[in-house]
């Protein structure tokens, strides 16, 4: 019988598929189309410690394979998305991922403070609605001028150490793939006592109106995701499981089981889907189908028979 369950940082997952933070919000929209209790695991919508608006203009384009985003983080804060959200998640049966972002250290610490005192006050009610926190450090340092905490490994790591010591729950770092030295990063994260990382968020890039001669977007750059950037991705994904001991979450393209079989593959313990969300509203559940008969079809009964093969 295929088993398709997977473990990360102490948490297991039914599957290897999550869905990735910022296409899937906090599972309510896709949760009336199908079951997504049928996910590996739920990422939510990136948040900060102060409500965010997010950018003006244009947020999301279309380009060759893939897709621009320059949403901007738009999110309640972590004080709404605990009183509002956490009750309902309290009811899903996945594994339950908080995004935290942020703008200074202060912000990232006093957010993972706020959700792990939360995450306490519930597991003595008997209750769990937060499984893990993805620490997302593409945020950019307004201390810095704007440059991203994930950019250099010595600024990353102030933020990383501050907020392993803010919480106690699983806690996985979202690397970038802009970063200086991707690899450099995430053994930083392992020294720093993460749990796990999970890799790669967008690529820096940008596309041109070339009518109104100017670029799409009002912040000039925007996140490029989709299938294009698939083999940079398991690159990277490659590169780090072969440098850490920690578990890797792969991301970066993934939009069929074949995909999935690759991260795994790469050395990846579960991977994260984003994109085709937007192009297959029912992408996960599909997915879950396509890998199960896949593995069936090899005649694979567990996916560590297979996991960093390479």
């Amino acid at each position: 019988m295929t088993d398709l369950s997977c473990s990360l940082a102490g948490v297991t997952f039914k599957n290897p598929i999550v869905m990735a933070s910022g296409t899937f919000g906090f599972g309510k929209e896709y949760g009336a189309i199908y079951d997504i209790n049928k996910l590996g695991g739920l990422s939510g919508k990136g948040l900060t410690l102060h409500p965010k608006a997010g950018n003006d203009g244009v947020r999301v384009a279309e380009t060759a394979s893939g897709m621009l985003n320059s949403v901007g983080l738009e999110n309640p804060g972590i004080a709404a998305f605990l009183r509002e959200e956490c009750p309902r998640w309290e009811m899903l049966d996945l594994a339950r991922i908080v995004n935290l972002g942020g703008n200074t250290i202060e912000e990232y610490v006093e957010g993972a403070r706020l959700i792990n005192d939360d995450a306490a006050w519930r597991k003595r009610e008997g209750r769990t609605a937060v499984d893990m926190i993805e620490l997302n450090i593409s945020c950019p340092n307004v201390k810095a001028g704007g440059m991203a905490y994930g950019i250099k490994t010595d600024i990353a790591r102030q933020v990383v150490r501050e907020v392993r010591a803010a919480t106690t729950l699983p806690l996985v770092v979202k690397l970038s793939p802009n970063a200086e030295d991707i690899v450099g990063m995430a053994v930083m994260c392992q020294e720093e006592q993460a749990d796990g990382v999970s890799l790669i968020n967008t690529f820096s890039a940008m596309k041109i109106d070339i009518h109104k001669r100017r670029s799409v977007f009002d912040n000039l750059y925007a996140g490029l995701s989709g299938p294009a950037i698939k083999p940079i991705a398991l690159r990277m994904v490659h590169q780090v499981c072969q440098a850490v001991n920690v578990p890797v979450m792969g991301m970066g393209g993934i939009s069929c089981a074949e995909d999935i079989v690759e991260f795994i593959m790469a050395g990846a313990a579960v991977v994260q889907v984003g994109t085709h969300n937007f192009v297959n509203l029912r992408a996960g559940e599909q997915l879950i189908e396509d890998l199960a008969t896949w593995m069936s079809r090899e005649g694979i009964q567990t996916l560590d028979e297979i996991r960093g093969i390479l």
